[in-house]
């Protein structure tokens, strides 16, 4: 397998050859969903929390005395069925939303989705994504440039969620130059997920060679993964 790759001003400078065992890796549903639903459990964080009998002020002494009133025995008036009471059965921040996702399974879903988006057109490589100081509008001249890549066009006008860009390193002028562009994320290769990837509809990968690597070695010891056919 080849891919073209480009400059910042899209225009083709060579090729480079993809490993099969990540961008021809078969479209799994069953696995991306189970996957990408984990990881937003593990990510989920319990707000939501409304306080029992046991948490709410008041309620020390007996409303009333057991017989003899006429009315219904109480213990206390933070009952539920009292107002100002505690609630029954509402939620807790105590709650544990976590799944457990092996490696395996996490790297085979992140394979998929690349093997995907490659398939659709929507995976570019770049020979160089790098600034010489922070500035956001080197970040937008260098989309615009991409963008004139054949099949890119819309990375120029998309104004959500338009690309993931992954570099193979931190770059602290990379980071700083894209911060402020809300439609486009940056991240390091090596912290790609499956999420990251299908909230996007693009992927720029930065300095293939070093890139691929590193996605190579996430997957070299995963006996799981399979090519497409």
């Amino acid at each position: 397998m080849e891919a073209p790759i480009y400059n910042t001003q899209g225009t083709k400078q060579g090729t480079i050859t993809l490993p099969e065992g990540v961008f021809n890796v078969a479209w799994n549903s069953d696995l991306v969903h189970q996957v990408v639903t984990a990881m937003q459990a593990n990510a989920r964080t319990p707000i939501a929390h409304t306080k029992g009998r046991s948490e709410v002020a008041g309620g020390g002494k007996k409303p009333w005395r057991q017989k003899g009133t006429g009315r219904a025995r109480h213990g206390s008036s933070r009952s539920p069925i009292w107002r100002g009471g505690g609630i029954t059965h509402g939620p807790t921040n105590e709650r544990n939303y976590t799944q457990k996702i092996n490696k395996k399974m996490r790297t085979k879903a992140l394979y998929a989705v690349l093997s995907k988006k490659l398939s659709d057109g929507e995976v570019i490589f770049v020979d160089e994504l790098s600034f010489a100081e922070p500035r956001t509008k080197d970040a937008i001249d260098a989309l615009k440039g991409i963008s004139k890549a054949d099949g890119f066009a819309p990375l120029a006008t998309k104004r959500v969620n338009a690309a993931v860009v992954a570099l193979p390193s931190r770059s602290e002028a990379s980071t700083k130059s894209f911060q402020n562009i809300g439609n486009v994320l940056l991240e390091e290769v090596r912290n790609l997920n499956p999420v990251q990837l299908l909230q996007y509809k693009y992927v720029i990968i930065a300095r293939p060679e070093e890139s691929l690597k590193v996605l190579t070695e996430r997957g070299e010891s995963k006996s799981l993964i399979k090519t497409a056919k």
